[in-house]
C-alpha cells in the first residue's frame, strides 16, 4: 500500500512587480514603517524614573531605544529557537 503524503507547505507569498514577497516580510516592513513614523511624531520631552534617578529625555529617544531593545530580543529568541 502507498501512503498519501501532503505536499510541503510553502509560506504565503504576494507577487509585487513580478517578485514573490513573503507575507511575513511584508508585515515586518509595514510594522517597522509604522514604528518609525510613531517615533518621528512624538518629539516632546518626558521625565522617566529609572529605579532611583529621574531622567529627562526626548520621547523619540526613549521610543527608539525601546524599539531597538525589542528587535534585539526578538532576534535573540528567534535564533535561539531555531538552533534547538
Amino acid at each position: 500500500m502507498t501512503q498519501k503524503t501532503s505536499p510541503p507547505h510553502a509560506p504565503a507569498t504576494l507577487t509585487v512587480k513580478g517578485r514573490d514577497i513573503r507575507m511575513r516580510t511584508l508585515g515586518i516592513v509595514l510594522l517597522t514603517a509604522v514604528s518609525i513614523w510613531f517615533i518621528a511624531v512624538n518629539t516632546e520631552t518626558v521625565t522617566i524614573r529609572l529605579w532611583i534617578p529621574l531622567v529627562t529625555l526626548p520621547l523619540w529617544a526613549v521610543l527608539a531605544v525601546t524599539l531597538l531593545a525589542g528587535l534585539a530580543l526578538g532576534v535573540f529568541l528567534t535564533r535561539r529557537r531555531s538552533t534547538r
